[in-house]
């Protein structure tokens, strides 16, 4: 299926409001907390944004979009992945049913 450009005009638009759009979280969930915080909902759209940006860059067959893009995404992934390693060694720490020795 061939998409019109009006179509990739309209995902290129898509693909920025979701990317920009983490950033409104971001402020919103610091705001609550009344400091810094990224939540890790801040990874995903990043990685939703990107990929949708990263499809529009290569219909464009621009080689600068796309690398940035692409590199955007290895490092939100890579966040990502050590946000669910951290929380898999504390659920491991905080086992109730380990026994402390003294």
């Amino acid at each position: 299926m061939i998409l019109t450009p009006q179509i990739w005009l309209i995902i290129g638009f898509i693909g920025q409001t979701v990317f920009a759009s983490r950033f409104l979280i971001q402020w919103i969930v610091s705001e609550r907390a009344s400091k810094s915080i990224i939540p890790n909902i801040f990874w995903w759209i990043s990685i939703a944004g990107s990929l949708i940006l990263l499809s529009y860059a290569i219909h464009k067959q621009d080689p600068v979009f796309i690398v940035g893009q692409s590199c955007g995404f290895l490092i939100y992934s890579r966040n990502l992945y050590l946000i669910w390693q951290d929380n898999k060694a504390s659920k491991k720490n905080s086992d109730p049913t380990k026994i402390m020795k003294l």
